[in-house]
Order: C-alpha cells, then sequence, then structure tokens
C-alpha cells in the first residue's frame, strides 16, 4: 500500500517554519536529507579533489560513509518496532547507531574524518537525559521547563559540535588547515557564538561552515592552484546543512558552485605540476603509491602504537573508533606492511588497498578517478576468487544489473541475460549491494539499471566506486522497471559500449510509466484531495487519476496516456493482482486504441499492485 504525497513542507508553502528538537526522528531526518544533499553534489565534490590526493572520489566516499549511517540508524528504528515491546528508539540508540554505521562504512580520508566528527557528537547526545528533564505527562512542569528544555538542547548541540572536532583532530596524525578540520572548527565555533533554539545554533554552525569553506582556497596552496575549495569541507557543510534543514524545517542557503572558476586552471598547473605540486613528466613521485583502509578490532594501547608505526609508514593517517572497533585508513608505498602493522595490533578485516598509480593525482576529468589499476580486495572481501574459493574466471565483455521491485520481474532479468537485485519492500538496495551485482555479473563493461529515480544517487556512487575496481560502468537513469524492460530489450553486446548505451538510454526514455497504488490516509495530490483507500494513478511520478476501484483508475490511466500516442502496453502485475484485470484492460486497449499491443507481464511486486508502460 502506498501512501499519498505528504502535505508540502511549511516552508515551502509560505508559512511559518516549525523548528523540532533533536530526537530520535530528527537524527533519521537528518541523515535522510544529507544523503539526498550529497548525492546531489557527489559529481561535484569528485572533481574538485586535490588534496590530499587528486583521485576524485571525496564525494563519493562521503556519500558511502554517510549512507552507512542512514541504514544503521534506520536499522535501529526496524530493531525496535519488530522487538516484543514494539518500542521507538531513544536518541541515545539513533545517535550510537548512526556513529556506528558511519565508522563500519567510512571511505577515504574525508570519509573517515566525518565518521569521527559523527562519533564525537553522537558522545555526547547519548549521553544524559532528555533535554530540560521536564516530565511530558505533567503539563504544568513541561510549561515551567519550556525555556530551560530549549537552552539545554541548545547547548548539547554547541557541546556536540565541540565534542567532535577535539575527536577529529586526535585521530588525524598531521592536521592540515584549509581542510575538513578547518571547517569543522569554524561550525563549531559559530554555533559557540549563537543565541536562541537549537535550530539558531544549527543554522549558524551551518553559515559558519560555509564561510570558512570560501575560505580554504587562502590557507591550502594546492587548493589556491587548482581555483577550488577543499573538497572535504565542502561534504561537510553538506552534511551540516542537512543538519540545520532537519531541526528548523527550512532549506539552507545554497552553497556556491563547487567546480573551479572560468579562469581558474581546474586540475592542472604551470611550471610542470599539477595542481598537487606533482611533476607532470609521468614519473610518479608525487607521494605513496597505496590507500590502504581496514576495519580492526583491537584495544587502546594496541592502537597506540599501530599509529607510531603507520605513521612511520606513510601519510594522511586518520585513526577512528574506539571500544575495541577502529577504522584505519592511511596512504603508504608497502601495502603489505600496513597490513601486517593492523595484524600484529588486533583483527584486520574488510581489507581495501586501491593503488593510485602515477596518473591517480593527475585526474583525466570529471568522469572518474584515472587508476593505473584496479583496488585490491584481500580474499575477505566479495570478488576475490570464484565461487568455489578457486580463480575467478575470465570477465565477460559486458553485463546488465537490473534492479527490480518483484521476483517475476528479477526472473525476467535473468532470462534475458541480466544480473537482477530484487528490492525488499521500504528498504532500497544500498550502493554496496548494486557494487555487489556489478561484482557478480563479472565483465569488463557494465550497464546499470536503478528503475527508480530514488536509486539515481546511490546508483551513481555505486558505478563510481566499480570504476574504481576496473569496471566501465554506465548509469541509465530509468525511473521505473517498465522503463528498465525497454532498455533491456534493446541491449545487443555485439555492438560498441557506448552505442549501446545510446540505444537503451534512447528506449527508456521513450516510454512513459504509470503506476496505481492504494492510499493509506487523506492528502492532498495533484490530482486533488485523496482519502484512505482510494486507488491512485501516478503518470511520471504524479498523481494524475483518484478512484475507487483498481481497474477502472487503470483504463482511465491508459486512456490518458494513449491520447499522445503510443505502440505498446506493458503491464507488470503486482503479487496480488487477479489476471482478470489485466484481460480486461487489455481488451480496453484492443478496443479503444487501434494498432497498440499489449503486453502483459507477472511482476510479483509486493506494493505497486500494477505497474503500466507505454512504448
Amino acid at each position: 500500500m502506498t501512501r499519498c504525497p505528504p502535505p508540502a513542507p511549511s516552508s515551502l508553502r509560505g508559512g511559518p517554519s516549525v523548528p523540532h528538537t533533536l530526537d530520535a526522528d530528527a537524527v533519521r531526518t537528518w541523515c535522510g536529507l544529507a544523503l539526498d544533499a550529497l548525492g546531489r553534489a557527489r559529481a561535484d565534490i569528485d572533481a574538485i579533489n586535490v588534496y590530499p590526493v587528486a583521485d576524485g572520489d571525496t564525494g563519493t566516499n562521503l556519500y558511502l560513509t554517510v549512507e552507512s549511517a542512514a541504514r544503521a540508524v534506520d536499522a535501529a528504528f526496524d530493531g525496535h518496532a519488530t522487538s516484543a515491546a514494539a518500542s521507538r528508539p531513544t536518541l541515545a540508540d539513533v545517535a550510537r547507531a548512526m556513529a556506528h554505521g558511519a565508522l563500519i562504512g567510512a571511505r577515504g580520508n574525508s570519509g573517515t574524518i566525518l565518521a569521527q566528527l559523527l562519533r564525537g557528537m553522537a558522545d555526547v547526545l547519548a549521553d544524559g537525559t532528555p533535554a530540560g528533564g521536564a516530565d511530558p505527562a505533567d503539563p504544568a512542569d513541561t510549561a515551567c521547563t519550556a525555556d530551560a528544555a530549549d537552552t539545554d538542547e541548545a547547548d548539547g548541540l554547541r557541546r556536540a559540535l565541540r565534542r567532535a572536532v577535539d575527536l577529529a583532530y586526535l585521530a588525524v596524525a598531521h592536521p592540515v588547515e584549509g581542510t575538513v578540520l578547518t571547517v569543522a572548527v569554524a561550525a563549531a565555533e559559530s554555533a559557540q557564538r549563537a543565541t536562541g533554539d537549537i535550530a539558531t545554533v544549527a543554522r549558524a554552525a551551518y553559515e559558519g561552515a560555509r564561510t570558512a569553506l570560501q575560505a580554504t582556497p587562502g590557507q591550502l596552496d594546492v587548493l589556491a592552484r587548482a581555483g577550488v575549495v577543499d573538497a572535504g569541507g565542502y561534504g561537510l557543510v553538506t552534511v551540516l546543512g542537512g543538519l540545520a534543514q532537519a531541526l528548523s524545517g527550512e532549506a539552507p542557503s545554497a552553497l556556491a558552485p563547487a567546480r573551479p572558476g572560468r579562469d581558474a586552471p581546474a586540475r592542472t598547473g604551470t611550471g610542470g605540476q599539477d595542481p598537487a605540486g606533482c611533476s607532470t613528466d609521468g614519473a610518479p613521485d608525487c607521494g605513496p603509491a597505496f590507500e590502504v583502509i581496514y576495519l580492526l578490532e583491537a584495544g587502546d594501547s594496541a592502537v597506540t602504537a599501530l599509529r607510531e608505526r603507520l605513521d612511520a609508514l606513510g601519510d594522511s593517517l586518520v585513526v577512528v573508533g574506539g571500544d575495541g572497533l577502529w577504522n584505519v585508513h592511511v596512504h603508504v608505498d608497502d601495502a603489505g606492511a600496513a597490513v601486517e602493522a593492523g595484524i600484529q595490533a588486533g583483527r584486520p578485516y574488510r581489507i581495501r588497498i586501491a593503488h593510485f598509480g602515477g596518473a591517480a593525482v593527475r585526474k583525466a576529468g570529471p568522469g572518474g578517478p584515472d587508476r593505473s589499476g584496479p583496488a585490491i580486495v584481500l580474499p575477505d572481501q566479495p570478488g576475490a576468487q570464484g565461487p568455489t574459493g578457486g580463480p575467478r574466471a575470465e570477465r565477460a565483455p559486458r553485463a546488465v544489473v537490473a534492479v527490480v521491485p518483484g521476483d517475476g520481474l528479477a526472473a525476467l532479468c535473468a532470462e534475458a541475460g541480466a544480473t537482477a537485485v530484487a528490492t525488499r519492500p521500504g528498504e532500497p538496495p544500498a550502493s554496496g549491494e548494486l557494487v555487489d551485482a556489478v561484482r557478480r555479473a563479472h565483465a569488463r563493461e557494465v550497464v546499470l539499471l536503478p528503475n527508480d529515480t530514488e536509486l539515481h544517487h546511490t546508483a551513481a556512487a555505486a558505478a563510481a566506486q566499480a570504476r574504481a575496481e576496473g569496471v566501465r560502468v554506465a548509469v541509465i537513469p530509468t525511473r521505473s522497471a517498465v522503463q528498465g524492460i525497454a532498455a533491456l530489450a534493446v541491449h545487443e553486446p555485439g555492438r560498441s559500449f557506448d552505442e549501446d548505451v545510446v540505444a537503451m538510454t534512447s528506449a527508456a526514455g521513450a516510454t512513459r510509466y504509470a503506476e496505481l497504488a492504494v492510499a493509506e490516509r487523506q492528502s492532498w495530490t495533484m490530482a486533488g484531495v485523496c482519502q484512505a483507500g482510494d486507488v491512485l494513478g501516478m503518470i511520471d511520478g504524479d498523481v494524475a487519476v483518484i478512484g475507487s476501484e483498481l481497474a477502472a483508475t487503470a483504463e482511465t490511466v491508459l486512456d490518458r496516456m494513449l491520447a499522445s500516442g503510443g505502440e505498446m502496453v506493458t503491464l507488470v502485475l503486482g503479487a496480488d493482482l487477479p489476471d482478470e484485470v489485466a484481460e480486461r484492460l487489455e481488451r480496453h486497449v484492443r478496443d479503444g486504441h487501434f494498432a497498440v499491443d499489449t503486453v502483459v507481464y507477472h511482476g510479483g511486486q509486493p506494493t505497486a499492485p500494477l505497474i503500466i508502460g507505454i512504448e
């Protein structure tokens, strides 16, 4: 059953915004807003990534880090909802989940620092009673302490941001100004100076970070030469914007464009050097050759010794975590020695080694890192061995990976030779699942079909990660399963990759889509007010028809869509939709629309009773 679209936020309707308390729901909203904003900014952040290594993946790494945090928060809510007591998580539960999710999912230098910032905030948010200490069951008590509660909440956020900065500086072996650390300090200091409620403090932190970001080129020469702001700092400002919006109900002021200015040397400096100050004569003399990342189970004393050993081996050392679990990030020439140091300290796992190579710091363009070789995934990682533990077979030339909402569609994709990723109700796949599917496809070239507008950012992040592992990936921005079916129908492995992608994109773009759903509650829609139980006909994502009976509503939707032409109708039946409905709709198309063919698939999707495509 699908909900009606919610009413527009008050800030979008012109009414006054309503500040929110910093509770478990606010943290969940924050994670969602930050993830969405990073998804939109990911490519721009990747494009300005010149420090500490210009490998063009900072935006992707930050997205993957926040994605892991958001999924951990969702899991905390789901776990409480399915418990015997059917309770809701507390702020402490969700804050700890967010920090833990960021820790285990942290990627790259900036992602690892962001995980430590979130851990510092969680230390404060999870330590204490509800703000103000008022008894919500006693209206008099609540009224008398409302002002105190607002003050306590705002002060709690100030302390959380300060703690985040303190921990982040402890985690970085050699802090550098003009980076994400500088931006974090500015956010904490601006929050400290702000007066008012928690929403005011959050907005002040965002604006302070935003101002500090614009000053980073004057603090770090490599940024000035490239004509860009710090990529990690840009990502942190984006995350803080999500926090400000979650607490104030208002979207933050827009950031300045992230891409280099027209008159600035975007990626190449002068005098035979790239923006990082490295020689451009092809010699790999621009710092360590490998990035090594792993999770580590070890005690505090062992980690102290590990820091000293890794610091002597390389640079960009960041070790974050605590309570026996750590995320280790370092750039080294001897990757084996870095892993061996982890083994001596405790139990390292999820070990990833990326080879920068001589070209890595001279990224060819904004499309992705130009690594001289793929990431090295050690044997405990997916993709290292074949299914029987032996060496992998030779890669196939090309494959298609498609996200589908039902078992029937998954089987249909498999019959067509595609690797299917089946979604679960309310649980969209993470980018890691899509990367795993790309690995399973085991091809040199992969076409990725997200088949959902909400998955476009996730698919883009997965594609960037797969490219770093040596796979050529193209994402076709399909918005519905029927667009994916149309694209798959014209897929031809025998032609060139670019020609195949163009043909599949064209087929998907020529397919209009609709979905029938049942409203759960009363709400405003583009077609008027819907009531709980109404059937909604959504065309290209917007509610266009409201009806009381599914087949009749579907007929109206078909007539509206076919009024502008069409040659083929595709009907994808949901798990519980009887065949009689499909037969009725086939007759309706045959009787009312001459020369239009109809094809029916049993998709098995559990949410939408019917999906319609018009080609």
